[in-house]
């Protein structure tokens, strides 16, 4: 009898998403097993002598070793680009492994690259100290205004590479416009996807050539594993990424894949709890601190925006207090969310991103970004939010606010 699995794209790319976060490229051994297999093996056998020569001409499906193939992690790979809607997907084993390798795989010496200057620390490390390194050109815009990469192309100019929304002041890219310039200029579009996930919002739907993840975040979800993802079409997967992958090895481990595919089926249901709990949050800090920077209140000059291209605003946001010596105080002052500077799990987290996630940039990249000496980045979790406004209220009356 044929088992049935979630392989078939055929079938699985007419599935609606939960039932892809829950089925997607599920691959079942001759035991039939109803969770998916963890296959902890480094190499692959074969019967004849003739076979291992056709599998590695690329004459013979099967696979050769786990740095290039691995049956959970192909599994996790299958689910994530039909969720993104992709042709293709490859994972990594940290996100930062996946955004360093979509840039080096496409770029070399002479090559120039726009960036949104609002990132994460080590994706401006990599615009602003690693590229260069390899004789890579970047300029850095202000990722909101399209004109701004439109004005920053130049004949050389390969790569488009921005975050939306961005970590941790939360800008807001408008994909449509920008990928549309990208596409017209034979420029190639990759988007850090990361605190929206395809849950939330699928970049590709608007344009996008690439998607890039940290899967530690939003898809695991829990705070247990690091990993990370590359969506694109199956030409950009197989004969740009795969090439630069295949040889480096930034390869994902098949517990971590194991992991975040557990995280995968659950993913829809938190994220979207964590974006209603996220809103009551911000809706109580709103008016009680300088300034909050959500996407999903009225406030933010990107709402209507964000709203468009977004089914809700995540669970991550900013907000500021007066410099460095409030934000730590009002840190040292909670007593249920925890000082991490993770994001992503399902427990609420702060951080004070100009000392530690951006503690590595410049003085100035931080200023230009908009990362100032009172700004705060809350993951807010899956906790009751009364609890988590009740910790916030008494915190901040311990420093003023």
């Amino acid at each position: 009898m044929k088992r049935r699995t979630g392989q078939d794209r055929s079938i699985t790319q007419g599935w609606r998403p939960a039932t892809q976060a829950v089925r997607g490229g599920t691959a079942r051994s001759e035991f039939g097993e109803t969770s998916e297999a963890i296959f902890l093996t480094s190499g692959y056998c074969y019967d004849r002598a003739e076979d291992a020569a056709a599998r590695f001409a690329g004459e013979q499906q099967g696979m050769t070793y786990s740095r290039l193939q691995n049956p959970t992690v192909e599994m996790l790979e299958q689910r994530i680009a039909l969720l993104e809607g992709a042709e293709a997907c490859r994972t990594m084993a940290t996100g930062m492994a996946a955004m360093t390798a979509v840039l080096l795989c496409q770029l070399q010496q002479g090559d120039h690259v726009v960036a949104g200057r609002a990132a994460f620390g080590s994706c401006r490390w990599l615009v602003d100290t690693l590229l260069p390194k390899f004789g890579i050109a970047t300029t850095t815009v202000d990722a909101r205004d399209p004109q701004a990469f439109q004005d920053a192309v130049k004949p050389n100019t390969k790569v488009f590479f921005f975050e939306t929304p961005a970590n941790p002041t939360m800008d807001v890219v408008d994909l449509a416009a920008v990928c549309g310039i990208a596409r017209e200029r034979g420029i190639v579009s990759v988007v850090d996807n990361a605190f929206a996930t395809p849950a939330l919002q699928r970049p590709m739907d608007f344009g996008a050539d690439v998607t890039a993840y940290s899967a530690t975040k939003m898809m695991d979800g829990q705070g247990r594993v690091l990993a990370g993802a590359v969506c694109g079409t199956e030409d950009f997967i197989t004969n740009t990424l795969l090439p630069f992958t295949r040889n480096t090895g930034p390869t994902l481990s098949a517990f971590n894949a194991w992991v975040v595919l557990k995280g995968l089926e659950t993913l829809d249901l938190r994220i979207r709890r964590q974006s209603d709990n996220a809103l009551a949050v911000g809706r109580f800090l709103e008016g009680r601190v300088p300034r909050i920077l959500h996407p999903g209140l009225p406030s933010h000059p990107q709402h209507d925006l964000a709203m468009r291209q977004m089914v809700a605003a995540g669970g991550i946001f900013a907000f500021e207090v007066e410099g460095r010596a409030q934000a730590h105080a009002l840190l040292d002052a909670l007593q249920l969310i925890d000082i991490s500077n993770n994001i992503g799990d399902s427990r609420s987290l702060m951080t004070h991103p100009a000392s530690t996630t951006h503690y590595g940039v410049s003085a100035e990249a931080r200023a230009e970004m908009g990362v100032t000496e009172g700004l705060l980045r809350l993951n807010v979790g899956l906790e009751d939010p009364a609890d988590l406004i009740d910790d916030l209220d008494q915190a901040l009356r311990q420093v003023g606010l």
